[in-house]
């Protein structure tokens, strides 16, 4: 066990807690999910009831910084030739993969391909007139 005091209660609430990298209700243990009637109080990682402490803004930040990391590696590998665009460009389609997902970016097929001919002002209307943006 560790001297310092911080580290030892540290230590002992990650036993006694345990971790848990998604949502979960901390009265049943189970994984919080849309339509799931919760027990106790949806918690996340090593006991920190969310409708009760929630995170503070540097948090937010810091899970924000790793996510914006992860979703442009997720748009240079799905559209290798956004690579090759402005950083405002690119950083269009980088925020809608983070917005909407990856999965849902890929359906802009014919967005995607005035984008890629050079056609930004067509591409554009195309995404403010989807059904997302509506």
């Amino acid at each position: 066990m560790a001297t310092d005091p911080v580290a030892a209660l540290t230590d002992v609430l990650i036993v006694e807690e345990g971790l848990c990298l998604t949502v979960y209700d901390d009265a049943t243990s189970k994984a919080i999910g849309p339509g799931k009637q919760m027990v106790g109080h949806p918690t996340i990682g090593i006991g920190r009831a969310l409708n009760r402490k929630g995170i503070t803004a540097s948090e937010a930040r810091y899970l924000l910084a790793n996510d914006v990391v992860e979703v442009r590696e997720q748009v240079a590998r799905a559209l290798p030739w956004s690579t090759r665009l402005t950083p405002v460009r690119r950083m269009v389609l980088e925020a809608m993969a983070f917005q909407i997902g990856l999965d849902r970016l890929r359906d802009f097929k014919n967005t995607f391909a005035m984008v890629e001919r050079g056609d930004y002002a067509s591409a554009a209307a195309g995404m403010l007139n989807s059904q997302r943006a509506r």
